[in-house]
């Protein structure tokens, strides 16, 4: 999806980034690439050398400023607008806080971590230092939520009364990002209800407009465990494992053959270097290799939320690793209508109870970046930064409430009971 823009001259921001991984070297970053008269990376803290050689690289950043931890950088004087953290989940709260102390702007991956009262302290310092704090809920930016927003907006389904909002993860990228990869382990990052589907708390919190007064949540981890190893089964796929050719998740075949892997970088994650030679190479050395049923992952491979809201909206979210594409679907039912939509397809379904009439909605979607909602936040976040003001589309306290719907959705599902989300969110923030 092209970004429009004005043609009048935009001051140049600058950026320091923290965590040169998939997200900060390949993706947020890469608006300053393809943008450079709005926005220049001019130094980067990233502890694997060879990924920070290779980011400085492509950003020319010189030996001076490159860094192996952000304590190092933050230890200088400011030396930029802003700073986008993109460390694992939980190393967002001190490079965050830090950043806002040192007088930074600052862009924070999601989610802003799994520990409540770091949730809510990480807004309370953007408020007391007057900072820019956005995180990366990049589905307000797609087409997709945005035109459903407006449709709402406009009364097209009378009353909102009820949302059916559904997930799909992909049978694929579960497999590489919660079996195999960083977000495998809750104990290490974070519950997968917070570290996938924050996206989808925020987007429901934002189109229901309404706080959030009741969770339950039901869900496990079913499937990618020792028990259902086929027999024989290897601990990596490239040890002559005799189930590869009808093994959907041969490791191999995916990141050599399928296209997502390159289409959004997950490949990167194996290897810097993505010749063949050297993904062969990493795969029988690496986490990426291992076979989905001996890996030492414990985040659930299936989950629903229902959430009951103050003006009494309700809503069903499923999330699945057993789905053939990562995708999301929904369907928002109201008093007078009712819209249906899929979001990488791009197709919203607007049914009319009184007429009986149904038009159907084409967007423009990219393929990649969240159906272009990637360089849409980046687009906002530079604009937010060069006025220094306002706080787009998400601001940190909205932030605060739907990572906390998430984590209020987990404590139902652990402790099999429907969680009051307004006495939960009151005991974190007295805690505090």
């Amino acid at each position: 999806m092209e970004i429009e823009r004005g043609k009048e001259n935009m001051k140049q921001m600058t950026a320091v980034v923290i965590g040169a991984g998939l997200r900060g070297g390949y993706v947020y970053s890469a608006y300053a690439l393809d943008y450079p008269d709005e926005l220049k990376v001019v130094a980067v803290a990233e502890p694997d050398e060879a990924r920070r050689k290779e980011f400085a690289f492509k950003h020319r950043i010189p030996e001076t400023m490159q860094f192996k931890n952000y304590e190092d950088l933050l230890e200088k004087e400011k030396m930029a607008d802003c700073a986008l953290v993109c460390t694992q989940d939980t190393m967002h709260y001190k490079p965050v806080v830090g950043a806002l102390e040192r007088g930074y702007h600052v862009l924070c991956e999601k989610p802003m971590s799994p520990d409540g009262k770091e949730i809510i302290k990480m807004g309370e310092m953007a408020e007391k230092y007057d900072r820019i704090l956005s995180i990366c809920h990049v589905l307000r930016y797609s087409p997709f939520f945005v035109k459903i927003k407006s449709l709402l907006d406009e009364g097209k389904v009378g009353r909102l009364m009820s949302i059916q909002h559904i997930e799909e993860v992909g049978y694929w990228h579960h497999a590489h990002s919660f079996v195999r990869g960083n977000w495998r382990k809750a104990e290490e990052s974070s519950p997968m209800i917070l570290q996938k589907c924050c996206h989808d708390m925020d987007i429901l919190l934002w189109l229901v407009q309404s706080h959030c007064k009741k969770v339950s949540s039901f869900g496990a981890l079913t499937y990618f465990s020792e028990d259902n190893a086929p027999e024989g089964a290897p601990a990596r796929c490239l040890e002559g494992c005799p189930h590869r050719d009808e093994c959907p998740f041969y490791a191999p075949a995916f990141y050599l053959g399928h296209p997502k892997a390159v289409e959004d970088g997950l490949i990167y994650a194996v290897t810097p270097d993505i010749r063949k030679e050297s993904v062969i190479r990493a795969l029988k050395t690496g986490p990426y290799g291992r076979c989905v049923f001996h890996c030492d992952n414990t985040v659930v491979d299936h989950q629903v939320v229902n959430l009951e809201f103050e003006n009494q909206v309700s809503v069903s979210f499923m999330m699945s690793a057993f789905t053939k594409n990562c995708a999301r679907q929904i369907n928002l039912m109201g008093t007078k209508g009712q819209i249906r939509g899929n979001m990488e397809s791009g197709i919203i379904e607007v049914c009319d109870f009184v007429s009986g009439i149904t038009d159907t909605i084409h967007l423009n979607t990219s393929p990649k970046g969240h159906s272009g909602s990637d360089m849409s936040m980046m687009k906002e976040f530079v604009q937010l930064v060069r006025d220094e003001k306002g706080s787009g589309k998400t601001s940190a306290a909205i932030s605060v409430e739907s990572h906390l719907m998430a984590l209020a959705a987990e404590e139902s599902r652990v402790g099999k009971a429907t969680v009051d989300f307004q006495a939960f969110k009151k005991e974190l923030f007295y805690s505090c």
